[in-house]
């Protein structure tokens, strides 16, 4: 059950057996149901998960009740509202969870005990902020200088498996375009690739 996490960290820092008995020891296991709402806006953060299976996604809902997705999150990710689970202030955001998922995750007590314990474990999460941060700005640079089909190319690449994974409105929202016209793009991309004359 561990041992995706365990390679997950150290891909930043090595750990003792007894470090990683310790760090495994603080993380709850949870299984949740298609469709369950991990953090609803407004409401405090109380988690850092690491998705073991399955998909999630984050997105805020805007004054005119349009939902606007700002990640998607599969195996092998970490997903949280980081502002709102350290500085304990009300999220804007809803995680929900698309597929049924397994996560592990750590709470507030659990990582600051995690952190006195194992100092070591700062660089980790530092890193995995940092990684966050480069993967909002490489969007925000997207959303203003590319088209409509540069952004969907752009995310296929960085999340193949995605778009097989969840509804075609979902991608359009995390985009910026009508379901509509993601068809009207995949269908420019597939004449492209047809070989056929």
């Amino acid at each position: 059950m561990f041992e995706n996490i365990l390679l997950n960290v150290s891909r930043y820092i090595t750990l003792t057996d007894d470090e990683k008995e310790t760090f495994t020891s603080l993380l709850e296991r949870k299984m949740v149901p298609r469709k369950t709402v991990l953090l609803r806006a407004g409401d405090i953060c109380q988690f850092e998960g690491y998705i073991v299976k399955g998909c999630a996604r984050i997105y805020h809902v805007d004054f005119n009740g349009c939902e606007i997705i700002l990640s998607f999150a599969v195996e092998d990710w970490w997903i949280s509202d980081i502002a709102s689970f350290h500085e304990r202030k009300p999220s804007t955001f809803f995680i929900e969870a698309l597929e049924k998922t397994e996560l592990l995750m750590l709470s507030r007590r659990s990582k600051e005990r995690l952190l006195h314990e194992i100092p070591k474990f700062e660089h980790v999460f530092r890193m995995l902020v940092q990684r966050n941060l480069c993967t909002i700005q490489n969007r925000l640079v997207s959303a203003i200088g590319k088209s409509a089909m540069e952004r969907y190319v752009e995310f296929v690449t960085l999340h193949p498996t995605v778009p097989s994974r969840v509804p075609q409105y979902h991608i359009a929202s995390y985009i910026g375009v009508s379901p509509e016209f993601i068809s009207i793009i995949r269908r420019r991309l597939a004449s492209k690739t047809d070989p056929t004359p």
